[in-house]
């Protein structure tokens, strides 16, 4: 897998956690502040669009994954 599998993997599944834990309809309600981390996720991925700079895909490349070398692949 690459460096942008991985980002899309983990932004993916900290929304969905992250929104099973915060929304009152969800059987795994915990707190509203949950929705919070939805935000920072949201907001990194908004500044990531801006910037092209992703702290988690820093830190995955300084561990050896590698990179996506194709823009579009089917």
């Amino acid at each position: 897998m690459t460096v942008d599998r991985y980002i899309h993997i983990f932004a993916g599944s900290f929304i969905l956690i992250s929104l099973a834990l915060g929304v009152d309809a969800s059987p795994l309600f915990v707190s509203h502040w949950w929705l919070a981390f939805t935000a920072f996720v949201g907001a990194n991925l908004f500044q990531f669009g801006i910037t092209n700079f992703c702290p988690m895909g820093y830190f995955l490349k300084k561990l050896g994954v590698p990179e996506s070398n194709m823009a579009c692949q089917k």
